[in-house]
């Protein structure tokens, strides 16, 4: 199973997620989830189940899929916390940047799939998760993507 740990508040939680299918890596077009230090840049408040496209609120609100069922779509959904790679040649800088790839920490419509690595290079949440993480870390939070804890 895939997880995201959060230290708020002298506390650790702990998140289902789901990461890229092609694993771990920071090459544009890579479709893999980009490893090292990140920090959070912006997100985005909406109703669960709300459907972004380009970070921007569509208007739409999907349907969220809890069991094993496949999309027609790969809704980003809920909240958007986009991510800056800090560490030049790994997740910053040409060929490997983190926030020109527009990689995020984002809800999901498919959260039947949470856990295991289904994504495009984003990290999916569950809607209900993201909405604390959103409400708990602000802008500048730094975040470490790594294969093993």
């Amino acid at each position: 199973n895939q997880t995201m740990y959060t230290y708020i508040s002298s506390n650790i939680h702990t998140y289902p997620v789901s990461t890229a299918t092609a694993g771990v890596g920071a090459v544009s077009e890579s479709m893999k989830t980009p490893p090292g230090l990140h920090e959070i840049k912006i997100g985005g408040g909406a109703a669960p189940g709300t459907v972004f496209t380009g970070r921007r609120q569509t208007g739409q609100i999907c349907e969220i899929i809890t069991n094993e069922t496949r999309s027609t779509n790969d809704f980003v959904t809920t909240r958007i916390l986009w991510l800056s790679g800090l560490e030049p040649g790994v997740n910053s800088g040409f060929g490997h940047d983190t926030f020109r790839r527009c990689i995020y920490i984002h809800g999901t419509q498919e959260e039947g799939f949470i856990g295991k690595p289904v994504s495009h290079g984003c990290i999916r949440m569950k809607n209900q998760d993201i909405i604390v993480i959103y409400d708990e870390l602000p802008s500048g939070t730094l975040v470490l993507i790594a294969e093993h804890p």
